[in-house]
């Protein structure tokens, strides 16, 4: 896991050395075990390491004979499959990122196709002319660029381009309001007004500093599910998991696991307790004294089951105050989960003794786990309704920015995820697989663990997996009224600790009980915040914050979240460990 960045020039001359070393200041967190760069006629790029894989050969730049060079954020999992396929290739590290390279002197720009992992890659082709850039299929490692007066700069992150002085940090009105709708943004603008996002599964190539070329590769199958039986579809589950699982532990440094009371993160850790030398190293993160579910007690009979070591890690409302404008800091492309919250104490603390954590990412999504699903396939009459067909501030209002556009993103998703025979639930799986896993739930876990230089990986989110998941039948995914039957039921066999058909509360986090607590004096700090006094009603902001509703809850937390992030990554305000202070500076 590293980070990178570059910059080809319009003019044909080479990058400026500040902007090359702008770059590597700022991709600093992403790889403290160190850079290199490789500059070449109107060239640059830069990568800062986080070894993982082949720790005494692997720096990069990596050259191969044909003058190609590759920086490369990610894992390629499947890179040993790889190297025996390519007999006759000499090979000159033992890295993981060392195949795509010479994929590509076989393959052009299709060379993607053959990986299987994440990752974000930059080929730099001195006898084509041009850069090449390729994001995996799923979104899950990221990718952003601009196209600037000084030419095509590119970035792990974009707080890197504006650091480097190639973007000036403009918000972008549009994907504000998506933002504060729905809690994080679609397609491929973000909300800094001038960078773009790859999408995932995307290829580009780049000549005289523009983009010449464009390629896509689709995460999911096309076509209706395929139909099976329940015997003969869990173990083609139990096959396909364990395949995946095997893959997303290679890894030449200790690895462990971030540990819920729910089923994805408890099918993960059963299977890596079947494939396991030693116990895994499992975390979990609880809340308490409040009125959300605290999930230590099941994870903690769940790791007890398997023989999993247990780090139980307490997230106080103390920890709230103090480490949010952190949170807002590392979510550079800002996704108002609160979710980010724990996530971030657990990288803290699980980077101190590991690099590598694999997490149940993508499980709801490919399995049908959300009520959102179940509500898809209803017809109307009985209760339907489309996923987010409702925005925070829609019951709540008092917003004066306009926001009528912050459904259209969502919308395209929608309609470019149905057809093909797909049934009405993987349209609604597909089209959450474009924006929300990608843009929110992932974009979570990679800024969250960057920020203290842990690696994360998603086994349910690999093709192989979750082609198969994706074309389940519709009543092996939704049952008796429940989600993600097909695994409930896997995992009912393979290790009933857990309790996989057990009633459980949702996951969430108690920001709107400890917001409410200290409403009276948080309230006017926000409305008076540059970020918010031009877009919301000052009055209305003041009475949010005091209000103990659900939706006013949620309605609070994202405009303080927005407020944070605003006055770091546009007002450029330092990072404090007191929510007040940074609200006030």
């Amino acid at each position: 896991m590293c980070g990178i960045a570059g910059l080809m020039t319009l003019d044909g001359s080479p990058p400026a050395e500040t902007v090359l070393s702008a770059f590597l200041a700022a991709l600093a967190h992403r790889g403290p075990d160190g850079d290199g760069r490789h500059v070449a006629g109107d060239l640059g790029m830069v990568q800062t390491r986080l070894a993982i894989i082949d720790l005494a050969t692997g720096d990069q730049p990596i050259y191969e004979p044909g003058g190609g060079a590759l920086v490369a954020n990610g894992e390629i999992y499947n890179y040993l499959e790889l190297r025996q396929a390519m007999a006759g290739t000499r090979f000159s590290t033992g890295s993981d990122c060392e195949p795509p390279l010479h994929l590509y002197r076989r393959h052009g720009l299709a060379f993607a196709r053959h990986l299987r992992g994440m990752y974000a890659i930059a080929i730099h082709d001195p006898q084509a002319r041009r850069l090449v850039l390729a994001r995996d299929p799923f979104g899950i490692k990221p990718l952003y660029y601009a196209e600037t007066a000084q030419g095509f700069a590119f970035a792990s992150e974009p707080h890197v381009l504006v650091a480097a002085g190639l973007v000036v940090p403009e918000v972008d009105s549009g994907v504000r309001a998506e933002l504060l709708q729905l809690q994080f943004s679609t397609g491929t603008g973000t909300i800094f007004r001038g960078i773009q996002r790859l999408r995932p599964g995307e290829t580009l190539a780049i000549a005289g500093g523009r983009i010449v070329e464009r390629h896509q590769e689709q995460a999911l199958p096309a076509g209706p599910p395929v139909p099976t039986d329940e015997a003969a579809a869990l173990r083609a589950l139990d096959a396909a998991l364990e395949d995946s699982v095997r893959l997303h532990q290679r890894a030449d440094v200790p690895y462990g696991l971030f540990l819920s009371g729910g089923i994805d993160s408890a099918a993960v850790l059963t299977m890596m307790a079947r494939l396991a030398e030693r116990p895994v190293r499992a975390f979990t993160a609880g809340f308490s004294g409040t009125g959300v579910a605290d999930e230590r007690a099941a994870a903690r009979r769940l790791a007890r089951a398997v023989g999993a070591e247990h780090v139980e890690v307490e997230f106080s409302e103390a920890d709230f105050w103090s480490l949010l404008p952190a949170v807002a800091a590392a979510m550079d492309d800002p996704a108002a989960d609160y979710a980010t919250l724990p996530t971030y104490k657990l990288a803290q603390v699980a980077g101190q003794e590991l690099k590598v954590v694999l997490s149940g990412e993508g499980g709801d999504e490919l399995f049908a786990g959300y009520g959102r699903y179940r509500s898809a396939v209803k017809p109307w009459w009985l209760g339907g309704r489309l996923p987010h067909a409702h925005g925070i501030f829609d019951r709540i209002g008092g917003l004066k920015a306009d926001i009528s556009g912050w459904r259209d993103g969502i919308a395209t998703a929608e309609m470019a995820a149905r057809g093909g025979g797909r049934t009405r639930l993987q349209a609604a799986q597909a089209a959450d697989c474009a924006d929300w896993l990608p843009n929110d739930l992932l974009t979570k876990l990679d800024r969250c663990l960057m920020a203290h230089g842990v690696e994360g990986r998603t086994p349910f989110v690999d093709p192989v997996l979750a082609a198969f998941a994706f074309r389940l039948p519709d009543a092996l995914k939704l049952r008796d009224g429940r989600g993600k039957y097909l695994l409930r039921r896997w995992l009912a066999d393979a290790q009933p600790a857990a309790e996989p058909f057990a009633p459980k509360r949702g996951f969430t986090v108690p920001v709107a009980e400890w917001i409410h607590g200290r409403g009276a004096a948080l309230g006017p700090l926000v409305a008076a915040h540059p970020a918010i006094a031009p877009i919301a009603d000052a009055d209305a902001v003041t009475r949010l914050f005091r209000a103990q509703g659900k939706h006013e809850g949620f309605a609070a937390w994202t405009l303080l979240f927005y407020a944070l992030w605003f006055g770091r990554h546009i007002l450029g305000r330092p990072v404090v460990d007191d929510t007040f202070a940074a609200l006030a500076a």
